[in-house]
């Protein structure tokens, strides 16, 4: 929201992150800031979760379904929680690392394999849960709005996400080493 530039976001993503920067009000800046990095939150028969965006350590490291527990070992160390969910990479999937029930909601509007909405039901149990929903009538109204890179998005992330497998070989060349 301040305009500077972290040199975190890759260029092709810049205008994009200023666009949306600028969509908000500036009085929500202080709001937006005050939100934790992670949240911890009971779950009827889950029990304390964690909720991060990437992992309990950062909202940009990536890792997959195929990152060898050995390099996530340290990341989800005393946590003290049977359960953590994150997103980031918008890959639905579940696994262990150590005692610790990792789970990744993936995306609504932005995933990697079959289009569509992807999301959990938690409590008392966790369902990985898919939606589908009217693809080209919210490709329409993504086209229509001011968003920079509107079309390419429509078309390459809600209409026609790229593979599962696709992005799997993509994020293997920047995951945690």
């Amino acid at each position: 929201m301040t305009g500077t530039e972290t040199g975190n976001v890759p260029e092709q993503f810049r205008e994009v992150m200023q666009w949306n920067a600028e969509q908000l009000h500036p009085e929500y800046e202080h709001l937006l800031t005050s939100w934790p990095v992670t949240l911890r939150a009971e779950i009827a028969g889950l029990g304390e979760v964690l909720f991060c965006h990437a992992t309990p350590q950062s909202d940009t490291e990536i890792f997959t379904r195929l990152t060898p527990e050995d390099r996530l070992l340290s990341v989800f160390a005393g946590l003290n929680v049977p359960v953590v969910i994150c997103g980031h990479t918008n890959m639905q999937f579940e696994r262990m690392i150590g005692r610790i029930r990792v789970m990744n909601a993936s995306s609504v509007g932005m995933p990697f394999g079959e289009p569509g909405a992807y999301w959990l039901l938690l409590g008392p149990n966790i369902q990985l849960q898919y939606t589908n929903y009217n693809l080209a009538k919210a490709a329409e109204c993504i086209r229509a709005t001011n968003y920079p890179q509107a079309r390419d998005f429509a078309a390459q992330n809600v209409l026609q996400p790229l593979a599962e497998e696709k992005m799997l070989e993509v994020f293997a060349k920047v995951e945690l080493r």
